[in-house]
């Protein structure tokens, strides 16, 4: 059983609201860790159409005083509006743990009515700290390409054939339900060309031309893929002196499998000659520190840094003593060369803390003022503090 960090946050949160709303992808393990975190409560799941009929029957006698574990909860919009009632007349803390994949609608739900009473925290799939609790170590670009979904690994199910049943799912079940969309097979299109984008500047006109679409719909369909936790946009950092930097975001996926298999990946050995290597290795661990702050209850303060004569740092972190760039490469040979974006940074940037290399090699050093450090002891040093 893979131990979630965001479990301690999840423990705190619920001492000092009584709704808990527990948001993420689908599959990402928001029920496992529901019940381990709360065993005491009762479970119900309002995807199972007899526990639905009861409860939208008679809400305030089938919940009763009792403490429970809800998933799905957006399927009952109206349970929103009892649970208001609920908690005003008894404001116990830590009573209803809510869970639900369609976080744009469970976040109109409650905007409208259980706002001041819910904690929000949303569980991504694993980071590699997490991956680490329950399974021996494995070979990087094996596990970038299966991904860091839980259930793959957990049941010993071959990762393809998981990750074509999930797209499938989520195509069929999701996006027609919630954008009533007509022509799936475009959709699917349009979500190959997003893959084919991970770790690139985002042009939604382009990409609207590329799937033959408008750009509204280019637009709505993005926002669904970043509401069903599937993607991101990575902002530019900038400031009211830099009139020069690129504000076009930057598109990442969370799961590396998931990239992998839209692509057409389907081995390591293709996977580490492919053209998109690098931004699959690059947008892994931007995903890794993301996670860290999801796991802390806390928005991601990263960014990257690009001007228009294409000088770029990957990532921006903010700090409150300043700014932390990081550069990410995928050689596990180090050379020189690749701190001179962060040496050239200094001049740009005063107030830095922590420069930061991040490669696929296996030595830590510490070379004109740069920590460079292996993809794994970075990864494992981002999530320390929430294991300790």
């Amino acid at each position: 059983m893979f131990k979630r960090h965001l479990e301690k946050k999840l423990h705190e949160m619920s001492k000092h609201f009584p709704c808990i709303f527990l948001t993420g992808p689908r599959q990402s393990g928001k029920t496992t860790l529901s019940k381990l975190a709360f065993p005491d409560h009762r479970y119900i799941s309002l995807e199972n159409p007899n526990v639905l009929a009861s409860i939208q029957y008679d809400p305030l006698g089938y919940l009763g005083s009792d403490r429970w574990v809800i998933d799905e909860a957006q399927v009952f919009p109206d349970l929103f509006k009892y649970l208001q009632g609920m908690v005003d007349d008894d404001p116990t803390t830590g009573r209803f743990i809510l869970s639900g994949s369609q976080n744009f609608l469970l976040n109109a739900h409650i905007s409208q009515s259980l706002a001041g009473r819910v904690g929000i925290l949303e569980l991504l799939p694993l980071t590699y700290a997490e991956f680490l609790t329950d399974h021996e170590a494995i070979d990087l670009w094996s596990y970038i390409l299966q991904g860091q979904y839980p259930r793959p690994y957990a049941q010993n199910i071959p990762y393809q054939d998981w990750v074509a049943s999930y797209i499938r799912t989520y195509v069929e079940r999701d996006v027609r339900a919630l954008l009533n969309v007509q022509d799936l097979g475009r959709f699917q299109l349009f979500l190959k060309l997003c893959a084919a984008r991970h770790g690139q500047l985002l042009n939604l006109s382009n990409l609207a031309v590329d799937a033959g679409i408008s750009q509204t719909t280019a637009t709505t369909w993005i926002g669904l893929l970043e509401a069903s936790y599937l993607c991101f946009r990575l902002k530019p950092y900038y400031n009211n002196m830099r009139k020069r930097l690129v504000k076009m975001p930057k598109l990442y996926f969370y799961d590396s499998g998931l990239v992998c298999f839209l692509l057409g990946i389907d081995s390591v050995s293709t996977l580490k000659t492919h053209p998109m290597k690098g931004p699959l290795f690059e947008g892994f661990i931007i995903s890794e520190l993301t996670k860290k702050f999801y796991n802390k209850g806390q928005v991601s303060p990263l960014y990257f840094w690009q001007d228009h004569s294409g000088f770029e740092i990957d990532i921006i972190q903010e700090t409150s003593d300043g700014i932390r760039p990081i550069e990410i490469k995928s050689s596990e040979t180090f050379q020189s060369g690749f701190l001179d974006n962060i040496i050239k940074f200094s001049n740009i940037e005063q107030k830095q803390v922590d420069r930061t290399l991040v490669y696929c090699g296996k030595d830590q050093f510490v070379q004109k003022d740069v920590q460079v450090q292996p993809w794994d002891t970075f990864c494992l040093e981002a999530v320390s503090q929430l294991i300790y």
